[in-house]
């Protein structure tokens, strides 16, 4: 099979989504509204999840995971939890089409791309041709009814090439994601790991401790600053609990640059430290307002 061109109006003509949640349904609907795969297969474990992704138009036919193969499809996204990605993107990578592009949409980088490169240098009969992706959106709520068409819309997909990464998946992956709306930033896994670590782990963490130390009796006076702040800690705990062990170094090294802060602010309260609150206020406020809504 050639690789898929993106001149005029050429498309794929079949992709394959491996695991239709939120992220993996949204990937169907968006591919569906770019219109540049002409068949949407989803793959998954439950037949009834994989029937509710075809009635919302995430997918238009299943594949359960125990048939352990896939339709003759040029393009393979990952989209199940991270410590199941590398062995699902080598397991399709051996059965979608010759010269498939395969992708995953995994939270953590670093150990998935070095397994999933090592074993395809090893066995890759197929000739595969895989990247690392990671789409920066999502939601506290989970399940492919959640799924929505836009949600990559001026968001930005990290992916995460190496030097056994073929040129052509680089360009392919790029377009794949611009085409659902996204921008694309290229990183090395580790340099993702580490950002990730502070923009969105650390954030999970903290949010998850705030709603944590607050007194249930309370909740009745929790209004839009309690509420905004612990918003993400309502995600899956399952889910979360396999990305900050699978990334907990960098996630460490992140705790310990916010408790470094908080001695800031413990020290400036104990002090009646006017000039270093407000130091400390428009430190993160400087921060916050660069970034906008």
């Amino acid at each position: 099979m050639t690789t898929p061109s993106f001149a005029g109006n050429a498309r794929w003509e079949q992709a394959a989504i491996v695991g239709v949640g939120l992220i993996g349904g949204s990937i169907g609907l968006a591919l569906r509204r770019a219109g540049v795969a002409r068949r949407i297969i989803g793959v998954g474990r439950s037949a009834a999840n994989l029937q509710r992704a075809i009635a919302c138009g995430a997918i238009d036919q299943l594949v359960l995971e125990s048939a352990g193969e896939l339709p003759e499809v040029d393009l393979v996204i990952v989209c199940t939890p991270v410590d199941h990605v590398a062995k699902h993107v080598a397991w399709w990578a051996n059965s979608a089409a010759n010269g498939a592009l395969v992708t995953d949409a995994g939270s953590t980088k670093a150990r998935i791309v070095s397994e999933v490169d090592a074993q395809l240098h090893e066995h890759n009969p197929r000739q595969a041709r895989f990247i690392g992706s990671h789409p920066l959106a999502g939601s506290e709520k989970a399940g492919v009814e959640y799924a929505r068409e836009n949600l990559f819309d001026s968001r930005v997909v990290v992916i995460t090439p190496t030097d056994r990464t073929p040129p052509s998946a680089i360009v392919e992956a790029q377009e794949l994601w611009k085409s659902l709306g996204a921008g694309v930033i290229p990183m090395t896994p580790a340099a993702h790991d580490q950002a990730v670590a502070a923009t969105s782990h650390l954030p999970h963490v903290v949010a998850t401790a705030l709603a944590a130390v607050t007194p249930p009796d309370l909740l009745k006076l929790a209004a839009g600053g309690w509420l905004d702040t612990t918003r993400v800690a309502a995600g899956d705990v399952s889910l979360w609990q396999q990305i900050l062990l699978e990334n907990r170094e960098p996630v460490l090294a992140a705790l310990a640059k916010i408790e470094e802060e908080l001695h800031l602010w413990r020290r400036a309260l104990e002090q009646r430290d006017a000039a270093a609150i407000e130091a400390l206020l428009q430190q993160g406020k400087t921060i916050r307002d660069a970034v906008g809504n």
